[in-house]
């Protein structure tokens, strides 16, 4: 994706945003071991599969926010958080994230 490089002002709105974050064997690693438990009871308690089969997601709350953001806008695995998050808005992004999104383009 070319054009303006944003950053983030972690305003949480992406984390609310519908849809699913992917994760792969290197970040649930990552996400398991900052969170102290094995990958294994990371799959059980915090990925479902993905509506494709394809791989896993990270669950849900009911409201469709990510089930790590805490309180207003803290995501509790900010220092591990997946590639997806990571790279949104610059490397990705969806038609109509300006509306939601704080980020602030960079010079």
């Amino acid at each position: 994706m070319s054009g303006p490089h944003y950053l983030c002002q972690r305003c949480g709105n992406c984390c609310r945003w519908p849809g699913f974050v992917r994760v792969n064997a290197s970040e649930i690693r990552a996400i398991a071991e900052f969170l102290g438990i094995s990958p294994d009871e990371f799959i059980a308690r915090h990925t479902e599969l993905r509506p494709s089969r394809s791989g896993l997601m990270l669950k849900s709350n009911p409201d469709g926010s990510c089930i790590f953001l805490e309180g207003v806008n803290t995501c509790t695995i900010q220092q591990v958080k997946p590639r997806q998050c990571r790279d949104f808005p610059n490397k990705w992004s969806f038609h109509g994230w300006r509306e939601k999104c704080e980020a602030v383009e960079a010079n």
